[in-house]
């Protein structure tokens, strides 16, 4: 297994704005890209990136070389798959124990 952790966390919120805006006001992040569709915004030792959409919590982003078989690896072994975009290639698993991973490519 080659999987490598980065300093991404990604989270979806009903409006992506008032989110980034919480975080820059309450927690010093800087806003790095305010794209709409995923505003990026820049802390200390990590990156945090805003989706529109329900929110599912934190969401690790975890690069792994075959996606598909990441998949079939951890949903064997317990997690349950919450998104799955096959057309990027990213996949959305939460673990037994709460916790969201995004398996990327």
């Amino acid at each position: 297994m080659a999987n490598a952790f980065g300093s991404d966390i990604l989270i979806q919120a009903p409006d992506p704005k008032e989110a980034a805006a919480f975080y820059v006001e309450h927690l010093g992040f800087e806003i790095s890209d305010p794209n709409p569709k995923m505003i990026g915004l820049r802390g200390n030792h990590i990156n945090l990136f805003i989706e529109p959409g329900p929110a599912l919590g934190p969401v690790l982003e975890v690069t792994v070389d075959n996606v598909e078989e990441a998949k079939r690896r951890l949903v064997k072994n317990g997690c349950k798959v919450v998104k799955d975009e096959p057309h990027f290639p990213r996949v959305y698993v939460k673990d037994p124990f709460g916790l969201i991973y995004n398996l990327t490519k």
